[in-house]
């Protein structure tokens, strides 16, 4: 009996110790793109909402640089339990007057996805002696195309691989403009509007890339570094009750995802999703998820998981988000989302 206990606490520390490696494995990426009370209630946070975001953050979690924190992952170093980055998508005027300020005041670091065709040409937009100025003070910049276009877009009888090698070269040439005006290169890439495909995602991680995606997720080393999600955190997702869950979130370990590109050409019926899962501190019958917030039937086959999907017929993005509880930390949720896109009957791609 006493070789029985011995060996079944070891067991349980064993795991204990484990659940703790994984949570000193995870980050959270936050994804912003206004910070006003006059843009677009779907893009925006209002300045009062985005200060008590950042309150609750000083008060329950770590902010870090998002290079830190993706180097940590990338060589398997143990980060901060419940490490936050926070980002910017498209550059817009009112981080400088709205969200720099506040920032600036909680001495939080943060990273912003621009278009640098559009730095100081457009007047809603940032221009470089902000860029540069803000660059001071904690603020890094990253790549988001040279302009915010649909990067799935083809032209008319273009080929997949004439398609690629456009797509490549402006993704390249706002690189260089960055470096040219930034003095650094981080090869960090944002898609505009969160859409990608199988292909641009692997020629992107070839050409030395880390992509950043708009589904939600938490990351880990184990994550696809060629779309890490990252949750967005205005409009409708902007309530800090809501957001407390993904902020805990730990990133779901899951392998052979199929359908495994997120680029749909027309419509789909009801098909199965499915992904296997690598875990001991979750169950795969507590797995549950969700499409448009509806709860879809799953089948579990060992530690595959069959998810029925609903037929997609809307052009436009389109999520499935998959969650389960932690066996090992109380009010944590494992967290993995897989994005779907797809184009209007005439091949064009909605904003």
């Amino acid at each position: 009996m006493k070789k029985f206990w011995n060996i079944f606490s070891f067991t349980i520390t064993c795991v204990l110790l484990s659940i703790n490696t994984w949570a000193k494995d995870n980050a959270v990426i936050l994804l912003y793109h206004h910070v006003s009370n006059s843009t677009p209630n779907v893009t925006s946070v209002s300045p009062d909402t985005f200060r008590e975001h950042m309150q609750y953050l000083a008060e329950h979690h770590k902010v870090l640089p998002l290079k830190q924190v993706i180097e940590a992952l990338q060589n398997k170093q143990p980060l901060p339990d419940k490490t936050v980055v926070i980002t910017f998508d498209d550059g817009y005027g009112n981080i400088y007057d709205n969200a720099h300020p506040i920032l600036k005041e909680f001495d939080y670091p943060y990273t912003i996805f621009v278009n640098p065709s559009l730095i100081g040409s457009v007047d809603y937009q940032l221009n470089w002696q902000q860029v540069k100025l803000m660059a001071t003070e904690k603020a890094s910049f990253a790549n988001h195309g040279k302009q915010h276009n649909h990067l799935l877009s083809k032209n008319a009888n273009e080929s997949k691989q004439n398609w690629l090698s456009r797509t490549m070269q402006d993704i390249e040439d706002a690189e260089k403009t960055l470096e040219q005006k930034m003095g650094y290169s981080l090869k960090y890439f944002a898609y505009p509007y969160g859409e990608f495909n199988k292909q641009l995602k692997l020629q992107l991680s070839a050409e030395g890339y880390i992509g950043f995606a708009q589904h939600s997720g938490a990351i880990a080393s184990y994550s696809d570094f060629s779309a890490l999600p990252r949750f967005p955190a205005a409009g409708i997702y902007s309530n800090i009750e809501t957001l407390k869950v993904k902020l805990d979130s730990m990133a779901m370990l899951v392998t052979d995802v199929i359908p495994d590109d997120p680029e749909l050409e027309s419509s789909v019926q009801e098909q199965i999703f499915t992904f296997n899962i690598k875990s001991v501190d979750l169950l795969p019958q507590k797995i549950n998820c969700f499409q448009n917030g509806t709860l879809l039937n799953k089948s579990i086959k060992q530690n595959t998981i069959l998810v029925n999907i609903q037929p997609i017929i809307k052009p436009g993005r389109h999520r499935v988000n998959c969650t389960a509880p932690s066996t090992g930390k109380k009010d944590r949720y494992y967290w993995f989302s897989q994005p779907f896109f797809m184009p209007t009957a005439q091949g064009k791609w909605l904003d």
